[in-house]
């Protein structure tokens, strides 16, 4: 594996299946990642060096992935000027709202983006295009990908089955 470029941080480990989009699009993608636990209440000194050290390692963005007050994205946040991408996940009574609530209003200074709740193909999708930024070679993997999203759409238009569908000429 290249070195990582894109740094994938989890409250715990049991959201490790919350976040197998992200891991499938960055592999279909080949875009070299990492995946560490760290959590923002219960080994804060450890959330903070990874951010602190993640640029010194050659990692350009972080996806940050927590659930209930999701505390962990703006605390990598403001250990680093790195981007990173908060990732609400669904867990607890308000099945994710409060994590994207707490992604999304974070204090100025402090920017987190946010994705939607479960949003990890998203997250991932969201890393690439700011690994553009960097290397131009990415753009050709996000066309390829949405032109592969594309074709599903259109496959999918044409087995409607015995159903009146919309002529060709209603898209152009």
């Amino acid at each position: 594996m290249d070195r990582p470029l894109v740094g994938i941080v989890m409250g715990s480990n049991s959201d490790l299946d919350k976040l197998k989009g992200a891991f499938d699009i960055l592999n279909e993608l080949d875009v070299p990642f990492e995946v560490t636990v760290a959590s923002a209440h219960r080994t804060p000194d450890d959330a903070a060096n990874y951010a602190r050290n993640a640029r010194d390692r050659g990692i350009k963005v972080i996806i940050a992935a927590a659930g209930l007050s999701a505390a962990l994205p703006g605390v990598l946040a403001a250990h680093t000027t790195l981007p990173v991408i908060g990732l609400p996940l669904e867990a607890g009574p308000l099945k994710g709202v409060d994590a994207l609530l707490s992604i999304a209003q974070m204090p100025p200074g402090v920017p987190v983006a946010a994705v939607g709740i479960g949003g990890a193909i998203n997250a991932a999708l969201l890393a690439i295009e700011m690994l553009c930024l960097y290397d131009r070679s990415f753009e050709d993997k996000i066309r390829e990908y949405r032109d592969k999203s594309s074709e599903k759409v259109l496959k999918a238009r044409k087995d409607l089955g015995d159903l009146p569908t919309a002529p060709i000429e209603a898209f152009s």
